[in-house]
């Protein structure tokens, strides 16, 4: 609800789940004429929506193609998705979505986590390059206790609170907000947040080593949701990958320093190009 109108709409090819397939939307053509487009999927976070690109989308890198996914486990999205177990699928149908294929995925949050998962070994299109936004990882099984179970079932709609904070750049009150909250919170359930806390629980047995394409893992210093030791525990664990910290963000940081968050994914994309990229000819 950003109103940017979509430029052209495609279905993915539907998977066995009972929501169907994930469309997927171009947000912003490439801008760039003198070489091949890079094509982008952005796939927002739990109880989130598409209007956390936006400000991404209006600054950056002029050779992107901006692909944004509707994923059922936003907002306002089709609860039913979380009564399947495995949420992973509907990340294979977003990147089968994007005619001729995704060149680098950025994911954040909740989708990071799913995008990994299928990137360790699930059979599906893979991008060229990950972009990973506030991920949760953790090394060991021992450092989930009853106290992380605690903390994140009680700490589930000031997440959401603090998303829809610096989705209305702090213009809505905080009572209003506090409201609109709770009610995304029991729009998404139980099944939902469950969802959620199950792909955090298996994160310690990710074959991270599988993972063989460029990744850069991008956290905010003052992330409660997930803390940026854990986005420090992935970057260490993936054989390909490099670190941003962003010392005045959350759990948001394309939102909330946006300038940043487009100036560092156009830095990385030299690794891409070499890598993945043919060059223009």
């Amino acid at each position: 609800m950003d109103g940017i109108p979509a430029e052209r709409v495609t279905d993915a090819v539907p998977a066995e789940h009972g929501t169907g397939g994930v469309p997927v939307r171009l947000r912003r053509a490439a801008r760039a004429t003198d070489r091949r487009p890079v094509r982008v999927l952005m796939l927002h976070g739990l109880a989130g929506s598409t209007a956390v690109w936006r400000r991404f989308t209006e600054l950056a890198a002029d050779e992107l193609e901006l692909w944004e996914a509707e994923l059922p486990w936003a907002a306002d999205g089709d609860t039913r998705w979380s009564h399947e177990p495995d949420p992973v699928a509907l990340v294979a149908q977003a990147l089968a979505g994007v005619p001729d294929g995704v060149d680098l995925l950025i994911a954040h949050s909740f989708a990071a986590n799913a995008a990994l998962e299928l990137l360790a070994g699930r059979p599906a299109p893979r991008p060229g390059a990950a972009v990973l936004v506030s991920p949760f990882h953790r090394r060991s099984p021992e450092h989930f206790d009853w106290d992380t179970a605690t903390y994140y079932l009680g700490g589930f709609q000031r997440i959401i609170d603090e998303g829809l904070r610096i989705g209305s750049d702090g213009r809505l009150p905080t009572e209003l907000r506090a409201a609109m909250a709770l009610r995304v919170r029991d729009r998404i359930g139980p099944y939902g947040w469950m969802r959620f806390f199950d792909a955090y629980l298996r994160s310690p047995f990710l074959d991270t080593a599988a993972i063989g394409l460029p990744a850069l893992v991008v956290t905010g210093e003052h992330d409660f949701a997930a803390p940026p030791d854990d986005a420090r525990a992935l970057a260490g664990a993936l054989p390909d990958a490099r670190l941003r910290v962003f010392e005045e963000s959350g759990h948001f940081p394309m939102a909330e320093q946006p300038e940043l968050f487009a100036e560092i994914v156009s830095s990385f994309l030299p690794a891409l190009h070499s890598s993945y990229v043919p060059e223009s000819t």
